[in-house]
């Protein structure tokens, strides 16, 4: 096998001299490619003619891709299949070809995910360790000038189920009111804010708890160091709960229980604590490790005693951080504000950053321009475990991504592009082979429907929630395509990505189309739908999808009867003499022949009569004649089933 893209091909000069001599009347050089095959064919090229460099080409990809000395390897997350090959020391043609064995058709510029690289492992019989690497950016970067350690503010998580009441507990602790100004009241954005207590600091971010906003949750639970899984005492462990614990727990993160709402008179705290001991959290006074903290967000009750227990555990966890630190944070939250550009929430993890700080976020990159805490007051430096909204990026950031400061903004700006060229290789990596796929599938089911869909929402994390929820409404006979998703409000272009395809719609979140893009919408036929609570827009696309799919076919039983005699008529067929014991039998209905307790067949009643005169229906205790419509093998003591097909929309 020859990747003339990797390898540089060195030819001796005689053997080209003698090759010209062979060819006098070629008098433009040949390109290398055909040389290299002219001097493959000649007898007297011995294998030392072909020197093959070591250099290879510059790939972008994470520095943990590598191999180790014991035969195991260490490899990111997601790399090519021709990076899996040369790290794990296989022939790259073996590995397409055991890929195109286990289905997957790939070439060899496509990604693997991880799921991928643990099947290729176990074909070959090798030990690989997954890593998930930060790309791009030097993680010994984030590591310098850690020698100043100080003690540093919690970092606390507000989880919980939708509606328990996580941001009436913060806005208690606040004083503050945010649940009202939400949509229907539901928190739809990672809010982060600093809060004292006893001369101390405590930072909280409160998150959402709807489920399509799991990808977000996590995220908080990831940057966190204390999470207070909030539950109602009157409503007990949800489906939420569960994940929110299970997450905590993922992340290796102390876990405090606040039981809300005891000032109901329903609020059953004990049956609430045997729920969580059944997960396997068992309460402290019980003898085991969480403390469960009865609280009440609407009286105050327990906040109190809930910040001295936070602060506490934030004692023997002796958190620290050094301020001198390359600063490092993680975004929260990206969204597009008027007059402001891209602005970001973000927590510090280690360091500070000041205003005027070159930083990059994936293929975000500029200057720190302004940053504003929780209060809305400017401020120019910002320390370990204190939140901000910055301004001054080139983009907005991926929710989710590392902010890291770095020496220039030339440097940003250079680890910004090479992320981006990465991320846009992957992207049409996927989407070829999807493509691909697609139209298979098309082929084979030919109703398949796609409707392309634009989404645009106000800020990073909800277009990410959006766009999940929506995919995974996606099943064989209809597939919502997101053909484009950002942040910001709904433009022109927006509207021309699905002006020639009547079934495209346009989604805004949180956003309203200007009086330019409605007139331009009305010219071009496109639907534009907007929402401001995230169940409103996925039960309209659950309806949607519902309606396109090919309806339940449901059986409802109408009649039964037995056949006691049978009597066959030349040139007509067997009729069965039968009385009907249940319901009514229809002439023209569908009907099962059960013998023996089994289906032996399944047709159409094409004959029912009474003596000698042709019926519509037969009722229950009365005699009749019944023929089949092209089947004859009907005996004694079988019994004839009829039933109708009802047809209803698909539910999802």
């Amino acid at each position: 096998m020859y990747e003339d893209e990797q390898d540089e091909v060195m030819l001796f000069d005689f053997h080209v001299k003698d090759l010209e001599e062979e060819a006098p009347e070629e008098s433009a050089p040949k390109p290398l490619a055909d040389r290299v095959k002219i001097q493959r064919k000649n007898p007297w090229m011995s294998e030392g003619g072909i020197r093959r460099s070591t250099k290879k080409r510059r790939v972008y990809r994470p520095d943990s891709t590598q191999k180790s000395v014991q035969g195991s390897i260490t490899i990111a997350e997601e790399v090519r299949v021709y990076e899996f090959a040369e790290s794990a020391n296989l022939n790259l043609v073996d590995v397409i070809k055991t890929l195109f064995n286990l289905g997957m058709m790939v070439t060899k510029n496509d990604f693997l995910d991880k799921d991928a690289i643990e099947i290729l492992a176990a074909e070959f019989g090798l030990e690989v360790a997954v890593e998930s690497a930060q790309v791009f950016v030097e993680e010994s970067a984030t590591e310098e000038g850690g020698e100043d350690l100080s003690e540093r503010a919690p970092v606390v998580t507000i989880m919980g189920h939708v509606d328990h009441g996580k941001t009436s507990l913060l806005d208690k602790i606040r004083n503050q009111r945010v649940a009202g100004s939400e949509a229907g009241g539901i928190t739809q954005h990672i809010g982060a804010y600093m809060v004292q207590k006893g001369g101390k600091e405590i930072a909280f971010i409160d998150t959402p708890g709807h489920e399509a906003f799991s990808q977000m949750r996590k995220r908080g639970a990831q940057v966190t160091d204390i999470a207070i899984i909030v539950i109602a005492a009157d409503d007990g462990v949800k489906p939420q709960t569960i994940e929110a614990f299970k997450q905590a727990k993922e992340a290796g993160v102390q876990i405090i229980v606040a039981m809300n709402k005891i000032d109901k008179e329903n609020a059953n705290v004990d049956k609430l604590k045997a729920e969580c001991a059944e997960l396997g959290f068992n309460p402290r006074d019980w003898g085991g490790d969480h403390e469960f903290i009865p609280i009440s967000a609407k009286t105050g009750e327990g906040i109190d005693n809930l910040l001295e227990t936070i602060l506490i555990q934030a004692e023997i966890m002796e958190l620290k951080a050094s301020p001198s630190a390359t600063a490092k944070a993680v975004v929260l939250e990206g969204s597009v504000e008027k007059g402001r550009g891209a602005v970001a929430t973000v927590i510090v993890q280690n360091g500070t950053f000041k205003v005027g700080d070159p930083v990059v976020a994936d293929i975000a990159f500029g200057k720190v321009r302004t940053m504003t805490d929780d209060q809305g007051k400017s401020i120019k430096a910002l320390g370990p475990s204190q939140v901000a909204v910055i301004t001054g990026l080139s983009e907005v950031p991926m929710a989710g991504s590392v902010l890291v400061e770095v020496d220039s903004e030339n440097t940003a700006r250079s680890l910004a592009h090479k992320k981006a060229t990465y991320l846009r290789q992957k992207a049409l990596s996927k989407s070829t082979k999807v493509h691909l796929d697609e139209l298979a599938s098309m082929v084979a089911n030919k109703e398949l429907q796609n409707i392309p869909i634009v989404l645009k929402a106000d800020t990073q994390g909800s277009l990410e929630a959006i766009k999940h929820s929506l995919l995974a409404l996606n099943n064989e006979e209809v597939s919502l395509q997101v053909i484009s998703a950002g942040v910001g409000s709904i433009s022109e272009n927006d509207l021309s990505l699905v002006a020639n395809n009547p079934h495209a719609l346009v989604l805004g979140f949180n956003i309203r189309p200007t009086g330019n893009v409605r007139i331009k919408a009305k010219e071009l036929r496109v639907e534009i739908k907007t929402y401001s609570v995230i169940y409103a827009l996925l039960d309209d696309m659950k309806a949607l999808i519902g309606g396109l799919m090919s309806p339940v076919v449901e059986e409802e039983d109408t009649g039964q009867a037995e056949v006691r005699e049978t009597f066959v008529i030349p040139k007509v067929g067997t009729i069965a003499g039968c009385m009907v014991v249940d319901g009514v039998i229809n002439k023209g209905i569908k009907v099962r022949l059960i013998r023996d307790g089994v289906v032996v067949h399944v047709g159409k009643i094409v004959s029912l009569k009474r003596f000698k005169d042709d019926v519509s229906e037969v009722s229950k205790g009365y005699e009749c004649g019944i023929m089949l419509d092209h089947y004859n093998d009907v005996k004694v003591g079988d019994v004839f089933e009829s039933f109708k097909e009802i047809h209803k929309t698909r539910v999802l």
